[in-house]
């Protein structure tokens, strides 16, 4: 069995092993990353390949005869060409809910940065604020309390629940935009406290009442450019944005504009419609704006449960029974 890693890097930077994996492998290599135009030679005959961000077309399939098995370290699979793989009878597999927790305390990593501004006060004490103030406290801008406040959440999948529930313990009012009456209903049964208070409501009713709205769905062409001039406009000048879903959700070039012009208080996120980031990008150097590199998932812990996923995808394929199947 040959197994190739195509990109690498992000998974395992070098603070994890890959000996679970190797294990199933007479001939194993890793690259840290690929450019596209060497993945089919990188591929060559391998069996099972395993990637994150490196596309798998339609072409590099017909190209790459051995191929049985395309293991998708991550949960997203859009870089693949599901039907094709479908077409030839490869598997294709995807971790899912593996980074549940981690995305939830990103999320409110971001929403406490706005509420309570710790870096930009610790800045300002380092650089003698403190020293010289006549008070024995003092505040660059208004500090905000979460308790009351409302949050809304667009998609209510493990993640977006998971925010609902650290929410709670804030003592937020929770709305939420689901895809479907029936998959809220049976989302709320999940949640380990009463939340007969949370309601469902339309997406003008989740721009328009929340203080702070985070994204929880994934990218489809009912989601793609959700947050656009439109919908900005509905929101409070005090609400703030929280994604940690997908770049295309925005419409980068108008939440700009709103940034600039200050219809909303501010934006956070872990995604870009192009990642890496580049220099062309709408969002660089906003107003307001706190932008990640795509780290909500990169806990140590997290990634460690990534790969004991993928091992138990690939002994399932392996075992005629595979599991996580995405086509």
């Amino acid at each position: 069995m040959k197994i190739t890693v195509l990109d690498g890097h992000g998974l395992n930077p070098g603070d994890v092993s890959w000996d679970g994996i190797k294990a199933f492998a007479e001939q194993f290599t890793v690259y840290d990353r690929s450019p596209q135009e060497l993945v089919v030679e990188r591929i060559g005959d391998s069996e099972i390949i395993l990637l994150n961000k490196v596309h798998i077309t339609k072409e590099i399939v017909e190209r790459c005869p051995n191929l049985r098995y395309i293991g998708v370290l991550a949960t997203g699979f859009n870089v693949i060409d599901t039907v094709a793989c479908r077409e030839r009878g490869i598997i294709v597999t995807n971790i899912p809910s593996y980074s549940t927790n981690a995305v939830a305390q990103h999320v409110f990593s971001f929403i406490l940065h706005f509420t309570n501004q710790v870096a930009s006060h610790s800045v300002s004490v380092h650089n003698g604020g403190w020293i010289s103030n006549p008070d024995f406290c003092y505040w660059l801008s208004p500090l905000t309390e979460l308790n009351g406040k409302t949050l809304g959440i667009y998609g209510f999948g493990h993640i977006g629940q998971k925010v609902a529930e650290i929410a709670h313990s804030f003592g937020m009012k929770i709305i939420v935009h689901a895809h479907s009456a029936e998959s809220f209903e049976k989302a709320k049964k999940n949640l380990p406290f009463d939340s007969s208070d949370i309601k469902m409501v339309s997406v003008e009713e989740l721009f328009k009442e929340s203080d702070f709205l985070s994204l929880h769905a994934p990218l489809t062409p009912e989601t793609q450019s959700l947050v656009n001039s439109k919908t900005l406009s509905l929101m409070k000048k005090s609400a703030y944005l929280i994604n940690t879903a997908r770049g295309g959700m925005i419409c980068e070039k108008e939440l700009r504009q709103a940034l600039d012009s200050g219809t909303i208080a501010g934006y956070a996120t872990d995604v870009l419609l192009e990642e890496p980031m580049n220099e062309t990008c709408p969002l660089y150097k906003a107003p307001n704006c706190v932008i990640t590199p795509h780290l909500a998932w990169a806990p140590k812990e997290t990634r460690l449960r990534l790969l004991d996923i993928e091992i138990e995808n690939i002994k399932a394929f392996l075992a005629g029974k595979p599991i996580n199947v995405v086509n």
